[in-house]
């Protein structure tokens, strides 16, 4: 019997020792990231006893129990009706507000852009705990405590620099041309950011989604701050408060942390694409 070689094959050369090196290094950095998800996971469907017996061991069926209780016991869905809210709210107006800002700075670089630009950068790397004093004053002061508008708000001037920061230098690919021609085809300002500007935008317009909704997702010390209420507490303060409770009965907890993080693992897994081609559509065209 014959063996029929194709140039593809007769081409193709063996890896090398470090590449061979690197791909079972990168193969073991994985399973170091991915061994707490599949503790957090595996744990969740076992008994309060077999999580002491065996915590590394495959559940030996799946107690759904724990979940119908801990779904239950958090109020999840009001929980998981609160920070769609307030992630939602949080992004479509920071990811708007933050695109235009980003584009007027970069068609008029003047001074008072370039300033404003600076301050954004500088807000960037102030330290939260020199500034959380002050917002609680100012955000009592303007009534925005306990409430999903005073968290949306507060959030916005939180994560706008960063949005613009990361759109301004995007922007800047932008070409001039596409817009002169809508100017001169009659379309007014509004028009030519919405239709034209908006769409160029859109691949790192998704990566400063993704990287936003994880951080609003998953944020816990301002909804502490701010939101008193039961019926206000976002997943993070539901998952704190079912902890605070059960702290001994690590079925219920882990169960509880699974259907907290599962959401925004979905969300990444459908948009992660949308972050690698923001980067390099960047470095391509910057």
């Amino acid at each position: 019997m014959s063996t029929v070689f194709s140039p593809d094959h007769m081409n193709r050369k063996p890896l090398s020792p470090r590449l061979l090196l690197l791909s079972v290094l990168t193969g073991l950095l994985a399973l170091v990231f991915l061994a707490p998800f599949y503790f957090v996971l595996a744990n969740s469907v076992k008994t309060y006893g077999e999580i002491l017996r065996n915590a590394a061991a495959f559940p030996e069926g799946l107690v759904l129990e724990n979940y119908q209780i801990a779904f239950r016991t958090t109020n999840f869905v009001v929980a998981f009706f609160n920070s769609v809210v307030i992630t939602t709210f949080s992004l479509v107006f920071m990811v708007l507000l933050g695109a235009m800002a980003a584009w007027r700075m970069v068609r008029r670089p003047h001074r008072l852009s370039k300033i404003i630009f600076g301050v954004f950068v500088v807000a960037m790397v102030v330290p939260f705990q020199s500034v959380m004093i002050p917002m609680m004053k100012v955000t009592s002061t303007l009534n925005l405590l306990n409430s999903r508008l005073g968290l949306v708000v507060i959030y916005l001037g939180f994560g706008m620099p960063f949005t613009v920061f990361l759109l301004h230098g995007f922007a800047k690919t932008v070409p001039v041309e596409v817009e002169e021609s809508a100017f001169l085809d009659g379309a007014g300002t509004i028009t030519t950011f919405w239709y034209i500007v908006l769409p160029l935008l859109s691949s790192m317009l998704a990566t400063v989604t993704i990287l936003q909704t994880f951080w609003i997702w998953n944020d816990f010390l301002l909804p502490l701050l701010v939101l008193f209420e039961e019926r206000l507490k976002t997943i993070p303060l539901a998952i704190f408060s079912f902890f605070g409770q059960y702290t001994d009965r690590w079925d219920y907890a882990l169960a509880t942390l699974t259907m907290g993080v599962l959401p925004i693992v979905v969300f990444f897994l459908v948009l992660q694409r949308f972050i690698i081609k923001g980067v390099t559509s960047g470095s391509l065209k910057g």
